[in-house]
């Protein structure tokens, strides 16, 4: 089984937010990126509906995503995002479907 993780995260923003959730997802993505282990960031925004947001990350092991969750522009970002909410996030880890 692979150890790489890849985090799935889906953040609802409420109405006049928009904005600033993309600031908010700038300044994360450059440091983030930076980080040893990180393989890739990459944030998203619906189509269909413009206050819902996406980021998908992938890591080389879980401790390396560990490090970045404690980090301060990590935990920034989560309070940035959390103040911009309509409904509570949700973040999921996950590997890759060996065979699939």
């Amino acid at each position: 089984m692979s150890a790489e993780l890849t985090i799935f995260g889906r953040f609802r923003v409420r109405a006049g937010c928009e904005e600033e959730m993309i600031a908010a997802l700038a300044a994360v993505a450059g440091p983030t990126r930076a980080e040893p282990g990180c393989l890739a960031f990459q944030s998203y925004r619906s189509v269909r509906d413009t206050r819902l947001f996406f980021v998908n990350s992938r890591w080389t092991d879980e401790p390396a995503f560990d490090r970045h969750a404690a980090l301060a522009h990590t935990l920034n970002f989560i309070a940035r995002a959390e103040a911009l909410a309509a409904e509570a996030p949700e973040v999921t880890r996950a590997r890759p479907v060996e065979g699939a």
